[in-house]
């Protein structure tokens, strides 16, 4: 055995949050892919069963009411409050992401009144943010302008309406500072709009804690809510009676069921409701939550980075020098739950290594890419795949 292997063993022998493996559904490969699509926690099928021969079978209509469906986003929702910082009755579930970020882009320019006419977008964003973006600012008449979050607050000024942000870049895993870009957001004037889809369920957020007007995220990763799951939405408490939707519906009404011509708002989050929700995902993704009942983000990320710090090392051992080069920041504080590695023939290397059960994922055009999902992820995992990685690329 050599020496990281022992030190594995130990560190797993160690880990306060072993126990939290037998909740998922795994087998004998590394699945280092939790940062594009979560496990699946073993207590979801039983429970998607109920809902499908029981609740959606036996009850039928019924369950809008007697298995709680209708209220279903909002209780969803402050089920995942605590996982991004927030109080209860600022979180609310439904749709994707892309369809979140447009609301709460779009709401946040009109929070910021006409007569700021730029928003600010990541110019290293995930795609679909961008063109999320650019769709808005032609919806609203504002102008676009990416730059990079490093140059965010040197872009700030009294043109500004809104700011679009990555709380962790998907390609590199690099975390960027939530609490430092919020306060300068707000000292120009502005409201921001953070996508949390790379960092919610792998580290703190504390959405309330620094003052986050609207954030968005996605559920299938870090909180393995399922293919598809839907994303939330979250909007500051003091902002809800201004938050205006640009795709209001029937059940973000005031009075759903009146039928009524005129739109008159909910209340609270339910403001960011739309359409009828889609119950059997978001009750699946409900069961996914039961596995965060005894778990502590603060927890989650202490592993997270002791996960990550491994991984490099180990990849400093077994990788031969010069094969690959680490696009994650070393800080800590600069670092979310994912490793990426720069490698020339990321594609075929991926494709190898899924081959020998070690799964991670590629992105174009050289980037290797590994998440660690704290709740099933272990030390050995680590060892292994790095091992591996170094056979493959000797």
């Amino acid at each position: 055995m050599s020496e990281l292997s022992a030190r594995a063993e130990k560190l797993d022998a160690a880990d306060e949050l072993a126990h939290k493996r037998a909740e998922f559904v795994l087998d004998e490969a590394v699945y280092l892919d939790g940062n594009s699509l979560g496990a699946l926690p073993a207590n979801v099928p039983d429970r998607v069963a109920d809902v499908v021969a029981r609740q959606w079978g036996a009850l039928r209509i019924r369950s809008w009411e007697e298995s709680g469906w209708w209220t279903a986003p909002e209780r969803i929702g402050d089920r995942i409050a605590p996982l991004v910082g927030a109080a209860p009755g600022q979180v609310v579930v439904g749709d994707s992401t892309s369809v979140n970020v447009f609301k709460a882009l779009v709401a946040a320019v009109r929070m910021a009144g006409e007569g700021r006419d730029e928003i600010v977008v990541d110019a290293t964003t995930f795609p679909t943010d961008g063109y999320l973006a650019e769709s808005a600012a032609r919806l609203t008449g504002r102008t676009l302008r990416p730059v990079r979050p490093s140059e965010v607050p040197g872009a700030l000024g009294p043109r500004t309406a809104a700011v679009l942000l990555n709380h962790v870049d998907y390609r590199t895993g690099r975390l960027h500072d939530l609490p430092s870009l919020t306060s300068a957001v707000h000292a120009a004037g502005a409201l921001v709009v953070w996508d949390l889809c790379h960092s919610a369920g792998a580290l703190p957020v504390d959405l309330d804690v620094h003052g986050v007007d609207l954030a968005v995220g996605c559920t299938y990763k870090y909180l393995n809510g399922g293919p598809g799951s839907p994303a939330y939405l979250y909007v500051r408490r003091d902002l809800q009676p201004r938050f205006d939707s640009p795709l209001p519906g029937w059940n973000s009404h005031a009075e759903p069921f009146g039928m009524r011509g005129d739109y008159a708002p909910a209340d609270g989050a339910l403001r960011g409701r739309v359409g009828t929700p889609d119950i059997l995902s978001m009750l699946a993704l409900e069961a996914a939550l039961d596995v965060w009942r005894d778990v502590s983000i603060a927890s989650v990320r202490a592993k997270s980075l002791a996960l990550t710090d491994f991984f490099l090392e180990c990849v400093a051992q077994y990788v031969p020098a010069g094969r690959v080069e680490s696009l994650t920041p070393a800080a800590h504080e600069e670092r979310g739950s994912q490793v990426a590695l720069r490698c020339p023939d990321a594609g075929t290397v991926m494709e190898r290594l899924i081959e020998r059960g070690v799964v991670g994922d590629f992105r174009a055009p050289d980037v290797l890419r590994f998440g660690f999902t704290p709740l099933y992820v272990g030390f050995a995992d680590v060892e292994k795949a790095a091992r591996t990685l170094g056979g493959l690329l000797a």
